[in-house]
Protein backbone atom coordinates (compact mmCIF):
# COMPACT_ATOMS: atom_id res chain seq x y z
CA UNK A 1 0.00 0.00 0.00
CA UNK A 2 2.93 2.52 1.02
CA UNK A 3 3.99 1.81 -2.86
CA UNK A 4 0.71 2.44 -4.35
CA UNK A 5 0.50 5.66 -2.03
CA UNK A 6 4.05 6.89 -3.34
CA UNK A 7 3.15 6.01 -7.09
CA UNK A 8 -0.16 8.49 -6.57
CA UNK A 9 1.57 10.89 -5.09
CA UNK A 10 3.88 11.26 -7.59
CA UNK A 11 1.78 11.81 -10.52
CA UNK A 12 0.77 14.52 -8.96
CA UNK A 13 3.83 16.42 -10.66
CA UNK A 14 2.41 16.25 -13.98
CA UNK A 15 -0.69 18.67 -13.19
CA UNK A 16 0.50 20.27 -10.08
CA UNK A 17 0.26 23.82 -11.59
CA UNK A 18 -3.91 22.83 -11.79
CA UNK A 19 -4.26 21.45 -8.40
CA UNK A 20 -2.44 24.24 -6.47
CA UNK A 21 -5.08 26.55 -8.27
CA UNK A 22 -8.27 24.24 -7.12
CA UNK A 23 -6.36 24.75 -3.74
CA UNK A 24 -6.41 28.84 -4.33
CA UNK A 25 -9.61 28.97 -5.23
CA UNK A 26 -11.33 26.77 -2.56
CA UNK A 27 -9.49 28.84 -0.04
CA UNK A 28 -10.67 31.90 -1.85
CA UNK A 29 -13.87 30.58 -1.87
CA UNK A 30 -13.90 29.82 2.23
CA UNK A 31 -12.68 33.91 2.43
CA UNK A 32 -15.90 35.21 0.87
CA UNK A 33 -17.59 32.36 2.88
CA UNK A 34 -16.65 34.56 6.08
CA UNK A 35 -17.02 38.09 4.81
CA UNK A 36 -21.06 36.43 3.37
CA UNK A 37 -21.66 35.31 7.28
CA UNK A 38 -20.10 38.62 8.94
CA UNK A 39 -22.25 40.85 6.17
CA UNK A 40 -25.10 38.68 7.17
CA UNK A 41 -24.83 39.11 10.77
CA UNK A 42 -24.52 42.37 10.51
CA UNK A 43 -27.15 43.44 8.65
CA UNK A 44 -29.50 40.84 11.22
CA UNK A 45 -28.01 42.72 14.20
CA UNK A 46 -28.69 45.93 12.58
CA UNK A 47 -32.19 45.62 11.44
CA UNK A 48 -33.30 43.69 14.57
CA UNK A 49 -31.61 45.07 17.49
CA UNK A 50 -30.51 48.64 16.48
CA UNK A 51 -33.68 49.97 14.27
CA UNK A 52 -31.42 50.50 11.35
CA UNK A 53 -33.53 51.37 8.37
CA UNK A 54 -33.32 50.71 4.33
CA UNK A 55 -30.89 53.00 3.61
CA UNK A 56 -27.97 52.23 6.36
CA UNK A 57 -27.90 48.62 5.56
CA UNK A 58 -28.60 49.15 2.03
CA UNK A 59 -24.40 49.00 1.26
CA UNK A 60 -24.09 45.84 2.71
CA UNK A 61 -27.08 44.18 1.18
CA UNK A 62 -26.00 45.38 -2.24
CA UNK A 63 -22.55 43.94 -1.16
CA UNK A 64 -24.18 40.74 -0.92
CA UNK A 65 -24.78 39.35 -4.27
CA UNK A 66 -21.77 40.67 -5.15
CA UNK A 67 -20.35 37.82 -2.68
CA UNK A 68 -22.80 35.22 -3.60
CA UNK A 69 -21.73 35.64 -7.31
CA UNK A 70 -18.19 36.02 -6.85
CA UNK A 71 -18.48 32.86 -4.67
CA UNK A 72 -20.44 30.70 -7.12
CA UNK A 73 -17.45 31.57 -9.89
CA UNK A 74 -14.77 30.99 -7.79
CA UNK A 75 -16.30 27.72 -6.56
CA UNK A 76 -16.88 26.69 -10.46
CA UNK A 77 -13.37 27.77 -11.23
CA UNK A 78 -11.89 25.51 -8.48
CA UNK A 79 -14.37 22.47 -9.87
CA UNK A 80 -13.27 23.24 -13.54
CA UNK A 81 -9.73 23.36 -12.25
CA UNK A 82 -9.96 20.18 -10.40
CA UNK A 83 -11.36 17.75 -13.06
CA UNK A 84 -8.80 19.67 -15.47
CA UNK A 85 -6.01 18.30 -13.03
CA UNK A 86 -7.41 15.15 -13.00
CA UNK A 87 -8.11 14.56 -16.70
CA UNK A 88 -3.98 15.69 -17.68
CA UNK A 89 -2.96 12.99 -15.05
CA UNK A 90 -5.26 10.18 -16.08
CA UNK A 91 -4.29 10.59 -19.87
CA UNK A 92 -0.70 10.68 -19.04
CA UNK A 93 -1.23 7.64 -17.32
CA UNK A 94 -3.10 5.97 -19.71
CA UNK A 95 -0.09 7.24 -21.97
CA UNK A 96 2.63 5.75 -19.76
CA UNK A 97 0.75 2.34 -19.09
CA UNK A 98 -0.14 1.45 -22.84
CA UNK A 99 3.74 2.77 -23.43
CA UNK A 100 4.34 -0.15 -21.19
CA UNK A 101 2.70 -2.75 -22.90
CA UNK A 102 3.87 -1.80 -25.76
CA UNK A 103 7.40 -2.31 -24.58
CA UNK A 104 6.62 -5.44 -22.84
CA UNK A 105 5.30 -6.44 -26.24
CA UNK A 106 2.85 -9.59 -27.34
CA UNK A 107 4.49 -12.06 -24.95
CA UNK A 108 3.80 -10.75 -21.86
CA UNK A 109 0.13 -9.98 -23.07
CA UNK A 110 -0.51 -13.34 -23.98
CA UNK A 111 0.18 -14.35 -20.44
CA UNK A 112 -2.73 -11.75 -19.30
CA UNK A 113 -6.65 -11.71 -19.70
CA UNK A 114 -7.46 -9.52 -22.35
CA UNK A 115 -10.45 -8.25 -20.24
CA UNK A 116 -8.30 -7.17 -16.90
CA UNK A 117 -6.33 -5.35 -18.93
CA UNK A 118 -9.17 -4.02 -20.77
CA UNK A 119 -10.68 -2.80 -17.23
CA UNK A 120 -7.10 -1.62 -15.57
CA UNK A 121 -6.83 0.76 -18.71
CA UNK A 122 -10.87 2.19 -18.51
CA UNK A 123 -12.36 1.71 -15.07
CA UNK A 124 -8.95 1.30 -13.44
CA UNK A 125 -7.87 4.98 -14.95
CA UNK A 126 -11.24 6.56 -14.05
CA UNK A 127 -11.08 5.71 -10.42
CA UNK A 128 -8.46 7.94 -10.10
CA UNK A 129 -10.59 10.71 -10.96
CA UNK A 130 -12.10 11.39 -7.45
CA UNK A 131 -9.09 10.75 -5.87
CA UNK A 132 -7.10 14.10 -7.47
CA UNK A 133 -10.36 16.11 -8.41
CA UNK A 134 -12.29 15.17 -5.16
CA UNK A 135 -9.71 14.17 -1.97
CA UNK A 136 -6.67 15.69 -2.90
CA UNK A 137 -8.12 18.96 -2.37
CA UNK A 138 -10.68 18.34 0.06
CA UNK A 139 -7.67 17.58 1.83
CA UNK A 140 -6.03 20.88 1.34
CA UNK A 141 -9.08 22.84 2.27
CA UNK A 142 -9.73 20.57 5.47
CA UNK A 143 -6.67 22.44 7.17
CA UNK A 144 -7.18 25.92 5.63
CA UNK A 145 -10.49 26.33 5.58
CA UNK A 146 -11.22 25.55 9.18
CA UNK A 147 -8.07 27.58 9.99
CA UNK A 148 -9.06 31.03 8.52
CA UNK A 149 -12.76 30.20 10.48
CA UNK A 150 -10.61 29.89 13.72
CA UNK A 151 -8.15 33.02 13.23
CA UNK A 152 -11.95 34.86 12.70
CA UNK A 153 -13.71 33.03 15.23
CA UNK A 154 -11.64 33.32 18.17
CA UNK A 155 -11.42 37.15 18.99
CA UNK A 156 -14.70 37.35 19.08
CA UNK A 157 -16.01 34.71 20.59
CA UNK A 158 -12.82 32.31 22.26
CA UNK A 159 -14.47 29.99 23.80
CA UNK A 160 -16.62 28.74 20.81
CA UNK A 161 -13.30 28.68 19.11
CA UNK A 162 -12.21 26.00 21.73
CA UNK A 163 -14.94 23.93 21.26
CA UNK A 164 -14.17 23.96 17.35
CA UNK A 165 -10.55 23.00 18.30
CA UNK A 166 -11.85 20.49 20.59
CA UNK A 167 -14.24 18.65 18.52
CA UNK A 168 -12.44 19.07 14.74
CA UNK A 169 -9.96 15.68 15.64
CA UNK A 170 -12.59 13.63 15.92
CA UNK A 171 -13.81 13.95 12.55
CA UNK A 172 -10.46 12.95 10.93
CA UNK A 173 -9.66 10.36 13.35
CA UNK A 174 -12.91 8.85 13.03
CA UNK A 175 -12.86 8.51 9.06
CA UNK A 176 -8.99 7.25 9.48
CA UNK A 177 -10.05 4.92 12.03
CA UNK A 178 -12.91 3.33 9.27
CA UNK A 179 -10.29 3.84 6.46
CA UNK A 180 -7.88 1.19 7.64
CA UNK A 181 -10.43 -1.65 7.65
CA UNK A 182 -12.04 0.06 4.13
CA UNK A 183 -8.79 -0.60 2.24
CA UNK A 184 -9.04 -4.14 2.21
CA UNK A 185 -12.33 -4.42 1.12
CA UNK A 186 -11.59 -2.03 -1.43
CA UNK A 187 -8.58 -4.35 -2.58
CA UNK A 188 -11.15 -7.21 -2.52
CA UNK A 189 -14.00 -5.37 -4.63
CA UNK A 190 -11.41 -4.04 -7.58
CA UNK A 191 -10.11 -7.72 -7.77
CA UNK A 192 -13.82 -9.04 -8.59
CA UNK A 193 -14.54 -6.02 -10.93
CA UNK A 194 -11.15 -7.04 -12.89
CA UNK A 195 -12.33 -10.79 -12.55
CA UNK A 196 -15.53 -9.85 -13.55
CA UNK A 197 -14.47 -7.41 -16.69
CA UNK A 198 -11.76 -10.70 -17.89
CA UNK A 199 -14.64 -13.12 -17.25
CA UNK A 200 -17.12 -10.88 -19.32
CA UNK A 201 -14.94 -10.12 -22.42
CA UNK A 202 -14.05 -14.14 -22.52
CA UNK A 203 -17.49 -15.15 -22.42
CA UNK A 204 -18.26 -12.65 -25.40
CA UNK A 205 -14.92 -13.24 -27.57
CA UNK A 206 -15.94 -16.96 -27.24
CA UNK A 207 -19.69 -16.94 -27.79
CA UNK A 208 -19.74 -19.32 -30.71
CA UNK A 209 -17.40 -21.46 -29.03
CA UNK A 210 -19.89 -21.96 -26.14
CA UNK A 211 -22.54 -22.32 -28.25
CA UNK A 212 -21.33 -24.85 -30.16
CA UNK A 213 -20.03 -26.82 -27.09
CA UNK A 214 -22.95 -26.63 -25.54
CA UNK A 215 -21.75 -24.56 -22.69
CA UNK A 216 -23.55 -20.60 -22.54
CA UNK A 217 -25.90 -21.94 -19.51
CA UNK A 218 -22.44 -23.14 -17.67
CA UNK A 219 -21.07 -19.64 -18.56
CA UNK A 220 -23.52 -17.72 -17.47
CA UNK A 221 -23.55 -19.34 -14.20
CA UNK A 222 -20.03 -18.53 -13.98
CA UNK A 223 -20.76 -14.95 -15.03
CA UNK A 224 -23.86 -14.85 -12.32
CA UNK A 225 -21.37 -15.95 -9.96
CA UNK A 226 -18.80 -13.39 -10.21
CA UNK A 227 -21.11 -10.76 -10.89
CA UNK A 228 -22.86 -11.60 -7.60
CA UNK A 229 -19.62 -11.29 -5.88
CA UNK A 230 -18.76 -8.32 -7.18
CA UNK A 231 -21.92 -6.98 -5.72
CA UNK A 232 -21.79 -8.23 -2.24
CA UNK A 233 -17.81 -6.73 -2.94
CA UNK A 234 -19.34 -3.43 -3.62
CA UNK A 235 -22.11 -3.67 -0.54
CA UNK A 236 -19.81 -4.17 2.28
CA UNK A 237 -17.70 -0.98 0.63
CA UNK A 238 -20.58 1.00 0.80
CA UNK A 239 -21.55 -0.67 3.83
CA UNK A 240 -17.98 1.00 5.64
CA UNK A 241 -19.19 4.16 3.80
CA UNK A 242 -22.45 4.58 4.55
CA UNK A 243 -21.36 3.94 8.38
CA UNK A 244 -18.33 6.42 7.94
CA UNK A 245 -20.79 9.02 7.05
CA UNK A 246 -22.85 8.33 9.56
CA UNK A 247 -20.61 9.09 12.10
CA UNK A 248 -18.95 11.50 10.61
CA UNK A 249 -22.39 13.35 10.49
CA UNK A 250 -23.14 13.06 13.91
CA UNK A 251 -19.84 14.43 15.34
CA UNK A 252 -20.37 17.47 12.89
CA UNK A 253 -23.45 17.61 14.10
CA UNK A 254 -23.36 17.15 17.91
CA UNK A 255 -20.51 19.77 17.98
CA UNK A 256 -22.36 22.35 15.96
CA UNK A 257 -25.16 21.72 18.89
CA UNK A 258 -22.62 22.29 21.58
CA UNK A 259 -21.70 25.75 19.67
CA UNK A 260 -24.95 26.27 19.35
CA UNK A 261 -26.43 25.71 23.32
CA UNK A 262 -23.21 27.71 24.41
CA UNK A 263 -23.94 30.60 22.66
CA UNK A 264 -26.91 30.27 23.36
CA UNK A 265 -26.62 30.55 27.42
CA UNK A 266 -24.24 33.11 26.94
CA UNK A 267 -26.58 35.44 25.34
CA UNK A 268 -29.40 34.57 27.41
CA UNK A 269 -26.93 35.57 29.88
CA UNK A 270 -25.18 38.70 28.25
CA UNK A 271 -22.24 36.98 28.21
CA UNK A 272 -21.92 37.66 24.15
CA UNK A 273 -23.35 39.95 21.72
CA UNK A 274 -25.90 38.88 18.87
CA UNK A 275 -24.18 39.85 16.08
CA UNK A 276 -20.75 37.61 17.31
CA UNK A 277 -22.91 35.01 18.76
CA UNK A 278 -25.02 34.60 15.09
CA UNK A 279 -21.31 35.13 13.35
CA UNK A 280 -19.92 32.42 15.03
CA UNK A 281 -22.84 29.91 14.65
CA UNK A 282 -23.14 31.09 10.85
CA UNK A 283 -19.58 29.88 10.48
CA UNK A 284 -19.62 26.76 12.82
CA UNK A 285 -21.00 24.29 10.43
CA UNK A 286 -18.67 25.59 7.56
CA UNK A 287 -15.56 24.85 10.08
CA UNK A 288 -17.00 20.91 10.03
CA UNK A 289 -17.93 20.95 6.43
CA UNK A 290 -14.19 20.85 4.82
CA UNK A 291 -13.37 17.90 7.35
CA UNK A 292 -16.76 16.20 6.15
CA UNK A 293 -15.96 16.32 2.72
CA UNK A 294 -12.64 14.73 3.50
CA UNK A 295 -14.16 12.37 4.72
CA UNK A 296 -17.06 11.47 2.11
CA UNK A 297 -14.20 11.50 -0.20
CA UNK A 298 -11.87 9.78 1.53
CA UNK A 299 -13.55 6.71 0.08
CA UNK A 300 -12.04 7.87 -3.22
CA UNK A 301 -8.38 7.90 -1.86
CA UNK A 302 -9.23 3.88 -1.54
CA UNK A 303 -10.15 2.95 -4.35
CA UNK A 304 -7.72 4.77 -6.19
CA UNK A 305 -4.91 3.03 -4.06
CA UNK A 306 -6.92 -0.53 -4.65
CA UNK A 307 -6.58 0.72 -8.45
CA UNK A 308 -2.91 1.93 -8.17
CA UNK A 309 -1.68 -1.54 -6.87
CA UNK A 310 -2.26 -3.25 -10.28
CA UNK A 311 -1.05 -0.49 -12.39
CA UNK A 312 2.33 -1.01 -10.21
CA UNK A 313 2.55 -4.71 -11.12
CA UNK A 314 2.59 -3.43 -14.74
CA UNK A 315 4.32 -0.85 -14.83
CA UNK A 316 7.06 -2.10 -12.44
CA UNK A 317 7.34 -5.62 -14.80
CA UNK A 318 11.15 -5.20 -16.20
CA UNK A 319 11.26 -4.40 -19.90
CA UNK A 320 12.44 -7.22 -22.19
CA UNK A 321 15.86 -6.20 -23.26
CA UNK A 322 16.10 -3.88 -25.68
CA UNK A 323 18.45 -2.08 -28.28
CA UNK A 324 21.50 -0.94 -26.91
CA UNK A 325 21.81 1.85 -29.93
CA UNK A 326 19.85 3.27 -32.82
CA UNK A 327 21.43 2.50 -35.58
CA UNK A 328 19.17 2.65 -38.78
CA UNK A 329 18.53 -0.76 -40.38
CA UNK A 330 19.34 -1.41 -44.14
CA UNK A 331 16.91 -0.07 -46.35
CA UNK A 332 17.56 -3.39 -48.98
CA UNK A 333 16.92 -6.86 -48.45
CA UNK A 334 19.42 -7.48 -45.58
CA UNK A 335 21.25 -10.70 -44.68
CA UNK A 336 20.48 -12.34 -41.53
CA UNK A 337 22.63 -14.43 -39.86
CA UNK A 338 21.34 -16.53 -36.24
CA UNK A 339 24.32 -17.94 -34.10
CA UNK A 340 23.91 -20.30 -32.14
CA UNK A 341 20.69 -18.91 -30.58
CA UNK A 342 18.97 -20.58 -27.47
CA UNK A 343 15.74 -19.19 -25.81
CA UNK A 344 14.02 -20.55 -23.01
CA UNK A 345 10.48 -20.10 -21.60
CA UNK A 346 11.14 -20.39 -18.17
CA UNK A 347 13.19 -24.02 -17.79
CA UNK A 348 11.42 -25.15 -21.20
CA UNK A 349 14.15 -24.73 -24.27
CA UNK A 350 12.27 -23.35 -27.00
CA UNK A 351 15.37 -22.68 -29.52
CA UNK A 352 18.72 -24.41 -28.69
CA UNK A 353 21.84 -23.44 -30.81
CA UNK A 354 20.03 -22.44 -34.01
CA UNK A 355 22.60 -21.49 -36.76
CA UNK A 356 21.36 -20.15 -40.17
CA UNK A 357 22.96 -17.31 -42.94
CA UNK A 358 19.78 -16.17 -44.83
CA UNK A 359 21.43 -14.22 -47.67
CA UNK A 360 19.25 -11.08 -48.79
CA UNK A 361 16.46 -12.01 -51.45
CA UNK A 362 16.11 -15.56 -50.32
CA UNK A 363 12.68 -17.27 -50.07
CA UNK A 364 13.20 -19.29 -46.71
CA UNK A 365 10.58 -21.77 -45.87
CA UNK A 366 9.91 -22.76 -41.75
CA UNK A 367 8.32 -26.60 -41.15
CA UNK A 368 8.04 -28.72 -38.80
CA UNK A 369 5.38 -30.01 -35.94
CA UNK A 370 3.51 -27.86 -33.67
CA UNK A 371 5.68 -26.87 -30.58
CA UNK A 372 9.19 -27.17 -32.48
CA UNK A 373 10.12 -23.66 -32.20
CA UNK A 374 8.57 -21.95 -35.08
CA UNK A 375 6.66 -19.23 -33.67
CA UNK A 376 9.86 -18.32 -31.18
CA UNK A 377 12.28 -17.80 -34.42
CA UNK A 378 10.00 -15.64 -35.65
CA UNK A 379 9.45 -13.56 -32.20
CA UNK A 380 13.20 -13.26 -32.02
CA UNK A 381 13.13 -12.15 -35.55
CA UNK A 382 11.22 -9.53 -35.05
CA UNK A 383 12.39 -7.96 -31.91
CA UNK A 384 9.91 -8.93 -30.03
CA UNK A 385 12.38 -11.28 -27.71
CA UNK A 386 15.99 -11.58 -27.28
CA UNK A 387 18.00 -14.44 -27.13
CA UNK A 388 18.84 -15.90 -24.21
CA UNK A 389 22.41 -17.00 -26.07
CA UNK A 390 23.67 -16.21 -28.94
CA UNK A 391 23.03 -13.24 -31.15
CA UNK A 392 20.72 -12.43 -34.67
CA UNK A 393 22.90 -10.76 -36.71
CA UNK A 394 21.84 -8.39 -39.69
CA UNK A 395 24.00 -7.50 -42.34
CA UNK A 396 27.30 -7.88 -40.05
CA UNK A 397 25.07 -6.11 -37.04
CA UNK A 398 23.79 -7.31 -33.83
CA UNK A 399 19.80 -6.92 -33.44
CA UNK A 400 19.76 -5.64 -30.01
CA UNK A 401 22.07 -2.45 -31.18
CA UNK A 402 19.48 -1.70 -34.32
CA UNK A 403 16.41 0.76 -33.22
CA UNK A 404 13.29 -1.69 -32.90
CA UNK A 405 10.53 0.89 -34.46
CA UNK A 406 13.13 1.44 -37.45
CA UNK A 407 14.05 -2.20 -37.91
CA UNK A 408 9.63 -3.30 -37.66
CA UNK A 409 9.19 -0.61 -40.57
CA UNK A 410 11.21 -2.55 -42.57
CA UNK A 411 9.31 -5.53 -41.68
CA UNK A 412 5.69 -6.90 -43.67
CA UNK A 413 4.05 -9.56 -40.91
CA UNK A 414 0.93 -11.73 -41.92
CA UNK A 415 0.49 -13.69 -38.88
CA UNK A 416 -1.84 -17.20 -39.19
CA UNK A 417 -4.73 -15.32 -37.59
CA UNK A 418 -4.28 -11.28 -38.72
CA UNK A 419 -6.16 -8.65 -36.69
CA UNK A 420 -8.06 -6.18 -38.65
CA UNK A 421 -9.61 -3.14 -36.30
CA UNK A 422 -13.05 -1.50 -36.31
CA UNK A 423 -12.85 0.40 -39.51
CA UNK A 424 -12.98 0.91 -42.99
CA UNK A 425 -11.01 -1.85 -45.59
CA UNK A 426 -9.25 1.75 -46.43
CA UNK A 427 -8.12 2.56 -42.96
CA UNK A 428 -6.80 -1.16 -42.29
CA UNK A 429 -5.26 -1.40 -45.64
CA UNK A 430 -3.56 2.13 -44.06
CA UNK A 431 -2.56 0.81 -40.58
CA UNK A 432 0.72 2.46 -39.65
CA UNK A 433 1.36 4.55 -42.87
CA UNK A 434 0.77 8.33 -43.41
CA UNK A 435 0.00 8.85 -46.89
CA UNK A 436 -1.50 5.87 -49.48
CA UNK A 437 -2.81 6.83 -52.71
CA UNK A 438 -5.57 4.87 -53.60
CA UNK A 439 -3.99 3.77 -56.72
CA UNK A 440 -1.49 1.95 -54.46
CA UNK A 441 -4.35 0.38 -52.52
CA UNK A 442 -5.71 -1.36 -55.59
CA UNK A 443 -2.66 -2.57 -56.66
CA UNK A 444 -2.26 -4.48 -53.16
CA UNK A 445 -5.65 -5.41 -53.34
CA UNK A 446 -5.16 -6.56 -56.38
CA UNK A 447 -1.85 -8.55 -55.67
CA UNK A 448 -3.49 -10.23 -53.02
CA UNK A 449 -6.33 -11.44 -54.94
CA UNK A 450 -8.73 -8.81 -52.55
CA UNK A 451 -9.85 -6.37 -55.33
CA UNK A 452 -13.15 -8.17 -56.20
CA UNK A 453 -14.94 -9.08 -53.40
CA UNK A 454 -13.51 -5.49 -51.92
CA UNK A 455 -15.26 -3.71 -54.88
CA UNK A 456 -18.51 -5.81 -54.32
CA UNK A 457 -19.07 -4.23 -50.96
CA UNK A 458 -21.46 -1.99 -50.36
CA UNK A 459 -19.13 1.04 -50.32
CA UNK A 460 -15.67 -0.27 -52.03
CA UNK A 461 -12.57 0.52 -49.70
CA UNK A 462 -14.91 2.64 -47.30
CA UNK A 463 -17.09 0.66 -45.92
CA UNK A 464 -16.90 -0.42 -42.33
CA UNK A 465 -15.74 -4.12 -41.61
CA UNK A 466 -16.55 -4.34 -37.85
CA UNK A 467 -14.58 -5.45 -35.16
CA UNK A 468 -12.12 -7.94 -35.98
CA UNK A 469 -13.79 -8.14 -39.60
CA UNK A 470 -16.54 -9.70 -38.48
CA UNK A 471 -18.38 -9.01 -41.68
CA UNK A 472 -15.72 -10.84 -43.67
CA UNK A 473 -14.79 -14.02 -43.82
CA UNK A 474 -12.10 -15.69 -42.90
CA UNK A 475 -10.46 -16.03 -46.45
CA UNK A 476 -11.60 -12.26 -46.86
CA UNK A 477 -9.24 -11.44 -43.89
CA UNK A 478 -6.59 -13.22 -44.53
CA UNK A 479 -6.35 -11.86 -48.08
CA UNK A 480 -6.82 -8.13 -46.77
CA UNK A 481 -3.83 -9.23 -44.04
CA UNK A 482 -1.53 -9.69 -47.15
CA UNK A 483 -2.45 -6.74 -49.56
CA UNK A 484 -1.65 -4.38 -45.70
CA UNK A 485 1.85 -5.84 -45.99
CA UNK A 486 2.19 -5.57 -50.19
CA UNK A 487 1.35 -1.99 -49.28
CA UNK A 488 4.14 -1.26 -46.31
CA UNK A 489 6.57 -2.71 -49.75
CA UNK A 490 8.32 -3.97 -47.29
CA UNK A 491 12.17 -5.67 -47.98
CA UNK A 492 11.69 -8.35 -45.58
CA UNK A 493 8.21 -10.26 -45.49
CA UNK A 494 7.49 -12.82 -43.08
CA UNK A 495 4.23 -14.71 -43.54
CA UNK A 496 2.91 -17.28 -41.10
CA UNK A 497 0.65 -19.82 -43.11
CA UNK A 498 -0.42 -16.73 -45.87
CA UNK A 499 -2.77 -19.63 -47.60
CA UNK A 500 -4.61 -20.63 -45.08
CA UNK A 501 -8.81 -19.92 -45.09
CA UNK A 502 -7.87 -19.66 -48.48
CA UNK A 503 -9.32 -22.57 -51.28
CA UNK A 504 -7.32 -24.30 -53.89
CA UNK A 505 -7.29 -22.10 -56.14
CA UNK A 506 -6.91 -18.75 -54.65
CA UNK A 507 -3.67 -20.81 -52.62
CA UNK A 508 -2.34 -21.74 -56.38
CA UNK A 509 -2.92 -18.09 -57.85
CA UNK A 510 -1.18 -16.34 -54.15
CA UNK A 511 1.73 -18.67 -54.54
CA UNK A 512 2.50 -17.37 -57.99
CA UNK A 513 1.86 -13.69 -56.59
CA UNK A 514 4.62 -14.79 -53.73
CA UNK A 515 6.95 -15.54 -56.42
CA UNK A 516 6.76 -12.56 -58.45
CA UNK A 517 6.55 -10.72 -55.24
CA UNK A 518 9.43 -11.40 -53.30
CA UNK A 519 12.09 -10.88 -56.26
CA UNK A 520 14.58 -8.56 -54.66
CA UNK A 521 13.45 -9.02 -50.71
CA UNK A 522 13.57 -11.60 -48.37
CA UNK A 523 10.47 -13.55 -47.66
CA UNK A 524 10.04 -15.98 -44.54
CA UNK A 525 7.13 -18.27 -45.00
CA UNK A 526 6.06 -20.36 -41.64
CA UNK A 527 3.95 -23.16 -43.43
CA UNK A 528 1.73 -26.21 -41.96
CA UNK A 529 0.50 -26.62 -45.38
CA UNK A 530 3.63 -27.89 -47.38
CA UNK A 531 2.24 -27.43 -50.80
CA UNK A 532 2.90 -23.79 -50.08
CA UNK A 533 6.66 -23.93 -49.89
CA UNK A 534 7.85 -26.28 -52.19
CA UNK A 535 9.21 -23.73 -54.24
CA UNK A 536 10.84 -22.10 -51.76
CA UNK A 537 14.92 -21.10 -52.29
CA UNK A 538 15.57 -23.16 -48.62
CA UNK A 539 13.10 -25.02 -46.04
CA UNK A 540 14.26 -25.12 -42.29
CA UNK A 541 13.02 -28.49 -40.54
CA UNK A 542 12.73 -27.30 -37.01
CA UNK A 543 11.84 -29.94 -34.01
CA UNK A 544 12.21 -29.50 -30.37
CA UNK A 545 14.23 -26.17 -31.34
CA UNK A 546 16.46 -27.43 -33.28
CA UNK A 547 17.10 -27.72 -36.95
CA UNK A 548 17.52 -30.88 -38.46
CA UNK A 549 16.95 -30.55 -41.95
CA UNK A 550 17.40 -28.11 -44.53
CA UNK A 551 17.27 -27.41 -48.46
CA UNK A 552 15.11 -27.41 -51.45
CA UNK A 553 11.92 -29.71 -51.34
CA UNK A 554 13.14 -32.19 -53.62
CA UNK A 555 16.26 -32.67 -51.86
CA UNK A 556 14.87 -33.25 -48.58
CA UNK A 557 12.10 -35.39 -49.88
CA UNK A 558 14.68 -37.83 -51.14
CA UNK A 559 16.02 -38.13 -47.73
CA UNK A 560 14.90 -40.04 -44.82
CA UNK A 561 14.04 -37.47 -42.18
CA UNK A 562 11.17 -35.62 -40.56
CA UNK A 563 10.34 -33.98 -43.30
CA UNK A 564 9.51 -36.43 -46.01
CA UNK A 565 7.28 -37.81 -43.15
CA UNK A 566 5.29 -34.51 -42.74
CA UNK A 567 5.07 -34.30 -46.45
CA UNK A 568 3.79 -38.21 -46.48
CA UNK A 569 1.60 -37.38 -43.51
CA UNK A 570 0.01 -34.81 -45.44
CA UNK A 571 -0.99 -35.91 -48.69
CA UNK A 572 -2.09 -38.84 -46.31
CA UNK A 573 -4.73 -36.65 -44.84
CA UNK A 574 -5.84 -35.27 -47.55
Amino acid sequence: MERAKAFLGAQRQTARSRLRLTVLLGNLGGGLLIAEAWLLARIVDAVLFRAADLAAVLPYLLAMPVLFLARALVVHGAERSAFSAAAVIKQQLREQLLGKLQRLGPLYLSGQRSGEMATLLSDGIETLEGYYARYLPAMALAVWIPLAILVFVLPVDARSALVLVVTAPLIPLFMIWIGRGAERLNQQQWQQLARLGARFLDAIQGLTTLRLFNATAREARLLRQDSEDYRRATMRVLRVAFLSSLALEFFATISIAIVAVLLGFRLLFQGVDFKSAFFVLLLAPEFYLPLRALGVHYHARMEALAAAERMLEVLQEPDPPSADGGIEPPREAPGIVFEHVVYRYGDRPALEGVSLDWTPGEWLALVGPSGSGKSTLVQLLLGFMVPDEGRIRVDGTDLRRIDPAAWRRNIAWVPQKPRLFAGTVAENLALGLERVAPDAMKRALEQARALEFVEALPQGMDTPIGEAGRQLSGGQVQRLALARAFLRDARLLILDEPTAHLDRHNERALREVLEGWAEGRSLLTVAHRLSTVRRADRILVLDRGRVVQQGRHAALLEQPGLYRELVRAGEHGR
